[in-house]
């Protein structure tokens, strides 16, 4: 069962299920190995990572946050008419839960489920979000939400709702956003649904800004994927031997982010080395863009389909109610 975090709130439980280190540095290591040496994105996010993407978010240049925040709003009533008051509400990668916050008053839902790989962060946004709203039953689980959600079962019964917006989505590869919606309809069961935010395929130019910021936080985010290896890998990459680059690619219709290595260099990791040359980048992250058409096929390949949707005038960003087909 759940276990109590603190007892500031006696509504608000706290779990950990975070996988074990030695599954996590055989992830990164063979990452590294590749040819195009990546690692998981997810590994942006510790407390000073999540902190980070929370400044980015309220950056000019980054749209994504604020258009989303105003379909959510603009559309709370018939969200939460479609979503089902007194459902389950579950989001994975929850960050400081603001998103949420929207749409909590009308929603009402039974009890809120964040997620997130962050174990401080999440305790301390469960917290203050249990603060604010003391009617509200939080039970926040600490866990990859992409390694399994057998702690589901703990729950209490009634409609599953999946909550995943900011486009995290876009983070997957194609196939594997699918397997993971797959999931999401498993765990949904026949009745469930998903509330889901996707960025919107657009001008480069409007890409390319939002990822390149005039005040250098989205490089100082993806940089601090470099402290992250170091502590999880016993590695020693130096931060000022590599820079961000972050571009669109037009022909995938993903924005890529990558750390670009300064010099040739070898960089001890977990008991071993790995070597950079000159230029050689560590790709960081995807983020794929989808037009309405290119999200409902993704969708459909899940056995899943759009339900309701919902975009800005600009059509930057859209929100999709998702139910089994």
């Amino acid at each position: 069962m759940m276990k109590q975090a603190s007892r500031k709130s006696d509504k608000v439980m706290f779990r950990n299920e975070h996988p074990d280190l030695s599954h996590s540095r055989e992830e990164i290591l063979a990452g590294l190995q590749t040819t195009q040496k990546t690692v998981n994105p997810k590994w942006f996010y510790d407390e000073y990572g999540s902190q980070l993407f929370d400044q980015i978010t309220r950056l000019p240049e980054y749209y994504p946050t604020r258009t989303e925040v105003a379909i959510l709003t603009e559309n709370c009533e018939q969200i939460s008419a479609r979503c089902g008051h007194g459902c389950l509400f579950i989001e994975p990668g929850s960050g400081s839960s603001e998103k949420v916050r929207i749409l909590l008053d009308t929603l009402q839902p039974s009890a809120y489920v964040p997620m997130d790989i962050s174990a401080d962060f999440l305790q301390s946004a469960a917290l203050e979000l249990g603060s604010e709203y003391p009617w509200l039953d939080i039970y926040a689980v600490c866990a990859d939400f992409n390694q399994g959600w057998s702690f589901l079962d703990d729950l209490p019964a009634g409609k599953r709702v999946v909550f995943y917006p900011g486009s995290t989505i876009g983070n997957l590869e194609p196939n594997l956003a699918a397997e993971f919606l797959i999931r999401v309809r498993d765990m949904m069961g026949e009745n469930g649904g998903a509330l889901v935010g996707v960025d919107t395929h657009k001008s480069s130019d409007r890409l390319n800004a939002a990822y390149n910021d005039s005040q250098g936080v989205t490089a100082e985010f993806n940089l601090n994927v470099l402290r992250r290896l170091n502590e999880v890998m016993d590695a020693e990459f130096e931060e000022d031997s590599f820079h961000h680059h972050a571009f669109y690619n037009t022909e995938a219709r993903r924005i890529e982010m990558h750390l670009v290595s300064e010099r040739e260099q070898s960089v001890r990791c977990n008991g071993g080395t790995v070597e950079f040359a000159l230029g050689e980048t560590l790709h960081t992250e995807s983020s794929y863009k989808y037009t309405p058409q290119s999200f409902a096929a993704l969708v459909e390949a899940a056995g899943l389909k759009l339900a309701q949707s919902w975009m800005d005038a600009d059509e930057l960003f859209s929100v999709h109610y998702l139910e089994r087909a």
